[in-house]
């Protein structure tokens, strides 16, 4: 990919943003705070564990957001190309002054996926590129009296991610104790026939300041701006989430 093609997609990411403009719409502002570990366990040359934990609230820490883990086997296809299956349990909580469960309700989801990253180096800019197709079972309520969910709704999602790395040190590669900046956006859409609003399910722009302390351990964090659109309408009106606030990831390879 050239410096030209990277330049593109990151202003086709921007508008995509803008689209939350728009008059009709209902918009939910949110401060939120995600604070995140990942783990890659090496088991063979080729493959590897993840394991994921993302504790994520709203008003930055004092209220659930959500509570996402998941797990998944890579296989490492050469230096360049990483293939993942895995699977998720997130439990969305109610949160915003419009929640994404008519309700006002809690639920769960369980997630498999499988997805595909793209790496390579341009000039000491590390850069990947992340492909990743769920298929999501989304816990419902038959009504408002409902203590649990008694029903799953089946929904498909794509996702593009696009992560560029820069050292802030001079150094041929990123060692140890080194300093970096990151910046990444993640596209989401939705398909299939119980996708009946959110086709844009959501987008992810964040930009972060890194500190790799060796190969094994590095701790990240910065700004994360999120758009979320629910899966109904209200009154007639699609509603966006706008969440902004920070991120931290601390990341294990081992």
């Amino acid at each position: 990919m050239t410096s030209r093609q990277l330049s593109s997609l990151i202003i086709l990411f921007i508008c995509l943003i803008k689209l939350q403009g728009q008059n009709n719409r209902w918009i939910n502002y949110n401060q939120i705070g995600w604070y995140n570990y990942f783990g890659t366990f090496k088991l063979n040359p080729k493959f590897s564990l993840h394991t994921e934990y993302q504790f994520r609230r709203n008003n930055f820490i004092t209220d659930w957001q959500q509570s996402l883990l998941r797990v998944g086997i890579n296989y490492e296809l050469n230096s360049a190309i990483q293939l993942r299956v895995g699977y998720g349990n997130i439990e969305t909580f109610n949160y915003g002054d419009i929640p994404i469960n008519k309700f006002g309700k809690n639920f769960t989801e369980h997630r498999s996926y499988v997805a595909i990253t793209l790496k390579q180096t341009l000039n000491k800019i590390d850069v990947s590129q992340r492909y990743k197709l769920e298929q999501r079972w989304v816990g419902q309520y038959s009504d408002s009296s409902s203590k649990q969910e008694d029903k799953y709704t089946y929904l498909n999602r794509m996702r593009y991610m696009l992560r560029i790395q820069i050292p802030l040190t001079k150094t041929d590669s990123l060692k140890k104790n080194q300093l970096y900046f990151a910046v990444y956006d993640e596209l989401f859409i939705g398909f299939g026939k119980n996708v009946v609003q959110a086709v844009f399910d959501q987008n992810r722009l964040s930009a972060l300041i890194g500190f790799k302390f060796n190969k094994h351990m590095k701790l990240e964090a910065g700004y994360l701006y999120q758009i979320l659109q629910l899966n109904r309408l209200v009154l007639n009106r699609p509603v966006f989430q706008d969440n902004q606030g920070f991120i931290t990831n601390l990341i294990f390879n081992l």
